[in-house]
């Protein structure tokens, strides 16, 4: 089997600015077909995750996008002064067929996520949740052109739960953290990176 076709794809947020290089990479990725789709979000990062991200935005383009190496070198063609995250899909858990709009974004890390019989565990748990319509584990790049003070020590343990819902952010939010909650109690640490509650599908 080709590398190629391992790819699964995953999901980038990237700074927007309101300004011309910000501008240009949204119209690029709503016509590119690298990108399967486009959401304007609001990002809320958590107290645990702020202190590695002291640049981060409030407001981003996220892309659903199938080759990270495409996006890579267009993040890159359009620097900006915040730094843009690259979550890439390693093992998916599952994508279920949508029913509501994609309404919220929830990313986490697991603090230890070696364990397989973990990853079970969080797979399965995540599986019966009805409004989790995609997930998959992964993990994240940072880029940006200077690098952060503190590097993220769990970027190979990320989580990526999508949902599908006509509820609020809030709703979404705590049905998220919800399920974040009955994972800690198996003893499995699951912590929350970022929040991205949909305001506008682009694409």
């Amino acid at each position: 089997m080709s590398g190629k076709s391992k790819i699964l794809g995953g999901y980038v947020c990237a700074p927007y600015l309101h300004d011309h290089d910000s501008i240009e990479l949204k119209d690029h990725w709503v016509t590119s077909k690298n990108i399967e789709s486009l959401y304007f979000v609001t990002a809320t990062f958590s107290d645990d995750s702020k202190p590695y991200f002291l640049t981060s935005s409030n407001h981003y383009i996220l892309a659903k996008f199938k080759d990270p190496e495409k996006v890579i070198k267009e993040i890159l063609a359009h620097p900006t002064g915040k730094p843009s995250f690259l979550f890439k899909i390693a093992n998916s858990i599952f994508d279920r067929p949508l029913t509501e709009k994609t309404n919220f974004v929830s990313i986490y890390y697991l603090e230890y996520g070696d364990s397989q019989s973990d990853l079970r565990d969080v797979s399965t748990h995540i599986a019966g949740r009805e409004k989790v319509y995609r997930a998959g584990f992964g993990n994240m790049t940072l880029l940006s052109k200077e690098s952060p003070k503190f590097a993220f020590p769990y970027s190979d343990h990320i989580v990526m739960l999508e949902i599908s819902s006509d509820k609020s952010h809030q709703s979404d939010n705590k049905y998220c953290e919800q399920t974040r909650r009955d994972i800690c109690r198996k003893g499995i640490i699951m912590n929350n990176l970022v929040s991205l509650s949909i305001l506008e599908t682009m694409k």
